[in-house]
């Protein structure tokens, strides 16, 4: 830069500085997407996250809104199983959520082999009756942490899901 032009510069560099400073915190922080900008697919699938969606950092709403490209792209019934999922994700404690992603941790690290094994048996178990999950969900956390690592298998008083 030649030093003709520095002078100028500075002071309009220092006042442009200085209108940021000054500026509303809220203005800074504007979301990168405000909920009013979202389509109706959109706000359809996110429905539980309209609440907080604004104060949301850009960060988490661009993910969400990622994720949500394919979510829109779902059918009506399969739309409303994410909705549900993000809400219940959104009651969820902290520790409740920690615990989740530890156990999607633990689960991607097992051998494929074992991740099929354990779709089908969730599979199997979504398929039985409300009642019969219910009492299958109250004997699990009935039993102490050792006898649940047994709990399914055979020879141990409880059939895999769905079996007799």
């Amino acid at each position: 830069m030649t030093r003709p032009l520095r002078p100028l510069l500075l002071p309009l560099l220092a006042a442009l500085l200085g209108a940021v400073a000054v500026m509303p915190l809220h203005a800074q922080n504007a979301p990168a997407h405000p909920w009013s900008s979202l389509d109706p697919a959109q706000r359809e699938v996110l429905a539980p996250l309209r609440q907080e969606w604004d104060s949301m950092p850009p960060r988490k709403q661009a993910h969400m809104l990622k994720r949500s490209e394919h979510w829109v792209t779902l059918p009506p019934e399969k739309r409303e199983e994410v909705r549900q999922r993000i809400a219940r994700w959104q009651q969820m404690t902290p520790q409740e959520r920690q615990q989740a992603r530890e156990n999607i941790r633990k689960f991607n690290q097992l051998p494929p082999e074992q991740r099929r094994q354990l779709h089908k048996t969730f599979e199997r178990f979504q398929q039985l009756p409300p009642a019969q999950r219910e009492k299958l969900i109250r004997e699990w956390h009935a039993l102490p942490p050792a006898q649940r690592l047994q709990w399914g298998r055979p020879g141990h008083g409880h059939p895999p899901f769905g079996q007799p």
